[in-house]
C-alpha cells in the first residue's frame, strides 16, 4: 500500500505531517512510504533524513497524489488536488467539515474516503490519535509565551535590594487541554494564576496545577459526551461576563480558549471589559480563527484596544513546529497502526469501529457522517 505525505503549502504553515524518526514504524508494517521533497524544510529536516529512515522522496506531487492509496497530511487538500486522487483513495487530514461542507461534497464526488482528524472521538483508546488535543496542548504553551513577550513587566515575583516585584496575574478562561497547559506554563513561569470554566468537573484539575478556580453559579452547564463544554444560554453568558469582568480587571494577562466544535466561538470578552483592564496588560484570543472570544480581536494580528494588547492567535502550535510536527506525525502513525491489517498489508476502514464511525466523512461516493449530513441538509 502506498502512503504519501505531501509537503504543507498553506500560507504561514510551519508544521510537517511526518518526521524522519517515525518513518521506521510505517516501513515496519511493509508500507510503501513516500514523502514529498521539502516536507521537512520548516522543521530543519532535509530530504536525506527521510530517505535514510526508509521513505522514498517524491518530486512530482501530482503524480504521487494520483497514485497513492493513503494520503496523510495536516491541512485540508486544495480543491484542485481533490480531483487528482484516485477513487477509493483514503485521505486523512484536518478538514474543518462543519464550515466547509462544499469540500466534503467534493471529496465524496471524487470517490475519496475522507477521515477527519478533528473528529477523532475523545475516548481512551483514541487518545493516541487525538490531534486536536496534541496540538491544543502545544497551543496553550505557546499562548503564554506570546503574552509574556508583549507584557511590559516580568512574570515571577522578584525580591531585590531595590524592592520586591509582585508576580504577574494570569487569568485563563477555559480549562480544556489548551487551558490546562496554559495554566501549567504560567505557573512554571511564576505567575499567580486564576482560571474559569463552565464545567465544574474541571475545578480539581485546575487546583491540582496550583491555580485558583473562579466559581460562578451559572445553573446547569456541564459538558458533552465528547468532553466539550456545552453552549451557554444568553443569560448564562451575561452572568459569566459579569463575574469575569472583575477577574480581567485584576489580571496582567488574560488567555481565552473557549471554542465550540462545529460552531462559531462564543464572545466572552467585550469592549467594556477591556476598558476595565489596566493599560499594558495583554489578552490572547486562542479562538480568533473560529470567530473570536474577544471583541475586536483579529486573526493573526495584534490589536491595541484602550492600551490593552489583544493577540488574535493563529496557528499557535506552529510557533513550536518541531514539537507540533512530532506530535501530529505520531497521531497519524498511531491511526495507521491501529487500523493496519498485517495479512493484507493495508489500512482497513472498519465501518463498525467507533473511531471510524466518528471520523469518517465520506465513503463509496457518499457523505456518511451523520453530523455532517445533518449540517449539509
Amino acid at each position: 500500500m502506498k502512503l504519501f505525505f505531501p509537503r504543507e503549502t498553506a500560507t504561514g504553515e510551519t508544521r510537517a505531517a511526518m518526521v524522519p524518526a517515525l518513518i521506521a514504524k510505517l516501513t515496519a508494517l511493509d508500507a510503501d512510504v513516500q514523502v514529498e521533497s521539502g516536507i521537512g524544510g520548516s522543521i530543519n529536516q532535509p530530504d536525506e533524513a527521510y530517505a535514510k529512515a526508509g521513505a522514498a522522496i517524491i518530486t512530482d506531487r501530482a503524480a504521487a497524489l494520483t497514485d497513492a492509496d493513503l494520503v496523510l497530511r495536516l491541512n485540508p487538500p486544495p480543491d484542485a488536488e481533490i480531483t487528482l486522487m484516485k477513487r477509493g483513495c483514503i485521505h486523512v487530514s484536518y478538514l474543518d467539515p462543519f464550515f466547509h461542507t462544499g469540500r466534503v461534497s467534493a471529496l465524496a464526488d471524487a470517490g475519496v474516503e475522507a477521515i477527519c482528524m478533528e473528529m477523532i472521538p475523545r475516548t481512551t483508546i483514541a487518545q493516541k490519535m487525538d490531534a486536536l488535543s496534541s496540538q491544543a496542548n502545544l497551543a496553550g504553551y505557546a499562548a503564554v509565551l506570546q503574552a509574556v513577550t508583549r507584557l511590559d513587566k516580568i512574570v515571577p515575583m522578584m525580591m531585590t535590594p531595590a524592592g520586591t516585584l509582585s508576580p504577574a496575574k494570569v487569568f485563563v478562561i477555559g480549562a480544556g487541554v489548551a487551558g490546562l497547559q496554559a495554566i501549567a506554563t504560567a505557573k512554571r513561569l511564576g505567575a499567580r494564576v486564576e482560571a474559569f470554566d463552565t464545567r465544574p468537573v474541571v475545578e480539581e484539575q485546575v487546583q491540582s496545577l496550583g491555580a485558583r478556580f473562579l466559581k460562578v453559579d451559572l445553573g446547569e452547564t456541564g459538558q458533552t459526551s465528547s468532553g466539550y463544554a456545552r453552549e451557554l444560554t444568553p443569560e448564562q453568558l451575561e452572568l459569566q461576563r459579569q463575574a469575569m469582568a472583575k477577574a480581567c480587571a485584576q489580571a496582567d494577562i488574560v488567555i481565552t480558549t473557549a471554542q465550540l466544535f462545529g460552531r462559531k466561538a462564543p464572545r466572552i470578552i467585550t469592549s467594556a471589559m477591556i476598558e476595565g483592564m489596566t493599560a499594558g496588560s495583554v489578552i490572547v484570543d486562542m479562538a480568533a480563527e473560529s470567530g473570536g472570544n474577544v471583541e475586536g480581536s483579529e486573526p493573526g494580528r495584534d490589536v491595541v484596544i484602550n492600551g490593552v494588547t489583544v493577540i488574535g492567535a493563529a496557528n499557535l502550535a506552529g510557533q513550536v513546529p518541531v514539537a507540533a510536527s512530532q506530535m501530529y506525525a505520531s497521531n497519524l502513525v498511531n491511526l495507521v497502526e491501529h487500523f493496519w491489517d498485517a495479512e493484507s498489508k493495508a489500512f482497513t476502514l472498519d465501518r463498525e469501529d467507533e473511531i471510524i464511525q466518528g471520523a469518517l466523512l465520506t465513503f463509496g461516493g457518499k457523505v456518511v457522517n451523520p453530523a455532517i449530513k445533518e449540517r449539509m441538509n
